[in-house]
């Protein structure tokens, strides 16, 4: 049993012990008895399955501290149940950013045979024991040719990268239409240690006393968000749900036709309703790990990092399409936490909802006071030596400084996919900074919050407690002499991994309403969509509680130069004429589509689209790690020409005080001024 230091004792659990086998408790001077109703013998547990999952890795800053823990909590937990465990994640592997760039330089040779992007990441999961993963929309931002160097054994001059050591599965994607990935698909139904580094529908893991069966599953939306280059996605209009459904289960029958009874979908929907959803229309689906949300679920006894809250239980139980009970499953990405399911099975395979008990299962987080409460082994010497590799190439880029804040910049998922934050303002200003070096009538900025990938600070305390969390400006690195404030090219790097191009386009006040309809169409207050907006030069109100389309109630574009300020939208009505153009700076991303924005939809040569590394490439700044018109590029370049001596000090705010994105559930519209 692991400790109450590890989880929080609940008053369910309390009430437990006092009411002992009597069901009488005595409290304070009364005495309160509790009757038991009868009740049915429970069925006979089977099988008991210890289901250890992950997913949304995306190495950053804190895997460096967060890894090697992870590594501990994997193998206690095995530890305990060896012959029961199955270790798998719900893919994300890994994202761009320093972290998966350090695998490629020269120092890493002799910890990972031969180099290159993202195999440290791979390296880390092999070396934990993962034993199988779907795929998530990251595997593919660098294209399927480089997902392919990451899969795939690599060996020239006696100098061996072994590749993934689990199999990847998708049950809705057919890769043999993608020459890259052709030779890594296999058939189904294989044992998952055969298949290693190969590609299928579905696998099974065989355990001494019985078979689990996965299938895998991503978001049709896949080539919206990513670069899935000619693998054929189904369905091939991403929202018909059930077109999905009906691919998934083919997987599913397969498996049960083999006389597997125990199923595992890891699902990467990036929605966990989706998750919800798939669970109830389903059959025979014992087990769905969500990823992609990051959505943290959480029972009462569960203690989560400091700052972190749970949008619902631990696990979530749905009743599947056979009227079976299905227990969904997610938890936070970066390798911040462990999710552990432990769930008796009957004789016929059905997951038995009683025999779940909150004191073993849940989100554990990958600290040090977790891997010491749980007796957890030392980190495994591998996954250590990765990050210590990695640890030594960030010191030179932390030395490297471009300005300086007095302020927690906040770049975490909950706050750029959902409202306003001092990050997003400040990124989208030094976007708008740039853009007007190349083009002075330049008015608007507007970019994706899922472009922003981590905060630039620190969070003082590693566990939650009854205080609020201090949230500390960028902190100091003696090895460096970075001083506490200043902001560095690893800061930079890190919070902005994907290093956007910048774009140009003209936009008329219809399509920037509609852009701004577009990114808050999916806000909701328990989930994170990443294509929710950050932006400068202008603000506006929105009202959740309208339909999408039609949440967007007062937008007014900034005055700017000898233009004044010029009221688009009142009282959710375009005003003046629609046709009138404003020049906007934007992500090539979404001008491409990404997150589903509409751009490709317009007339594209009235959009005039001009990527600014086109235009800034004989106008070198002080900045030189990135290219001019991409985004690390101008976050430095806007810090070294306006804060490098003057720290930046906007707080954060909460959505009651934000201003350029105000959102009317929290406060009054005062976009335009009475």
């Amino acid at each position: 049993m692991v400790s109450f230091s590890c989880r929080t004792k609940s008053m369910t659990s309390f009430k437990k012990m006092l009411l002992g086998a009597t069901g009488i408790a005595l409290i304070a001077s009364g005495a309160y008895i509790f009757a038991r109703p009868p009740q049915k013998t429970p069925p006979k547990t089977h099988f008991t399955l210890q289901l250890l999952h992950a997913s949304d890795m995306e190495s950053d800053l804190s895997a460096l501290e967060s890894a090697p823990y992870m590594s501990q909590l994997l193998a206690g937990f095995k530890g305990r149940m060896p012959e029961n465990t199955v270790i798998v994640s719900a893919g994300d592997n890994y994202v761009p950013g320093p972290f998966y760039q350090a695998s490629a330089h020269n120092s890493m040779k002799a910890l990972l045979g031969r180099t290159g992007r993202g195999r440290a990441d791979i390296s880390m999961l092999n070396a934990m024991g993962f034993q199988v993963s779907s795929f998530g929309n990251h595997e593919f931002d660098e294209g399927p040719k480089f997902f392919a160097s990451l899969l795939g054994k690599d060996a020239k001059r006696g100098k061996v990268y072994p590749g993934a050591a689990f199999p990847y599965l998708c049950a809705n994607i057919d890769f043999r239409t993608e020459k890259t990935l052709t030779k890594f698909v296999t058939k189904d139904l294989q044992e998952a240690s055969n298949i290693r580094g190969r590609i299928a529908k579905s696998a099974i893991i065989t355990l001494p006393k019985t078979r689990i069966g996965f299938v895998g599953a991503i978001t049709p939306a896949l080539a919206q968000i990513s670069k899935p280059g000619a693998a054929s996605i189904f369905p091939k209009r991403p929202d018909n749900e059930d077109a999905l459904v009906t691919l998934i289960q083919r997987a599913v029958d397969g498996l049960t036709q083999k006389g597997i009874d125990k199923i595992v979908l890891l699902s990467h929907m990036q929605d966990l309703q989706v998750e919800r959803r798939l669970a109830r229309k389903l059959k025979n689906v014992d087990i769905i790990v969500g990823g992609g949300s990051d959505s943290i679920l959480a029972d009462k006894t569960d203690r989560l990092i400091k700052g972190d809250k749970a949008i619902d239980s631990y696990p979530i139980w749905e009743t599947s399409a056979s009227g079976q009970p299905t227990a969904v499953l997610s938890t936070d990405g970066q390798y911040r936490y462990v999710g552990r399911l432990v769930i008796g099975f009957d004789e016929k395979g059905v997951l038995l909802k009683h025999t779940y008990q909150p004191e073993e299962s849940g989100a554990y987080p990958t600290d040090s006071q977790c891997a010491t409460d749980i007796g957890a082994p030392p980190p495994n010497k591998k996954v250590q030596a990765l990050v210590d590799g990695i640890r030594r190439l960030f010191v030179k880029k932390d030395g490297n400084t471009f300005g300086r804040s007095n302020v927690y910049l906040n770049g975490m998922r909950l706050g750029v996919r959902h409202q306003e934050t001092n990050l997003g303002n400040l990124t989208t200003d030094a976007n708008l900074y740039v853009a007007r070096l190349a083009e002075p009538t330049v008015h608007l900025s507007f970019k994706n919050g899922g472009a922003i990938r981590s905060a630039i600070g620190a969070v003082q305390g590693d566990t939650i407690d009854t205080s609020k969390p201090r949230h500390l400006p960028p902190p100091a690195n003696p090895l460096t002499g970075k001083k506490e404030g200043q902001i560095s090219q690893l800061d930079i790097e890190n919070a902005l991994k994907f290093n956007n191009r910048l774009i140009l386009l003209t936009l008329t006040a219809t399509q920037l309403k509609q852009i701004v309809e577009h990114g808050i169409a999916k806000w909701h207050p328990r989930y994170t969509p990443g294509s929710f907006p950050q932006i400068s030069g202008f603000s506006f109100s929105f009202d959740p509680k309208r339909p999408a389309g039609q949440r967007v109630r007062s937008l007014r574009v900034d005055a700017f130069d000898k233009q004044p300020a010029d009221t688009i939208v009142k009282n959710g009505a375009l005003v003046g004429s629609p046709t009138r153009t404003f020049r906007v700076v934007t992500l090539q991303y979404l001008f491409k589509g990404g997150d589903n924005y509409p751009f490709p939809k317009y007339d594209k040569e009235k959009l005039n689209p001009v990527l600014l590394s086109n235009v800034l490439k004989d106008k070198p700044g002080k900045a030189t790690f990135s290219a001019p018109g991409r985004e690390q590029d101008a976050l430095a370049e806007y810090l070294f020409a306006m804060y490098n001596k003057t720290p930046f000090d906007q707080q954060d705010t909460p959505p009651e005080r934000d201003t350029r994105i105000q959102n009317l559930l929290k406060r009054k519209d005062t976009v335009i001024p009475k």
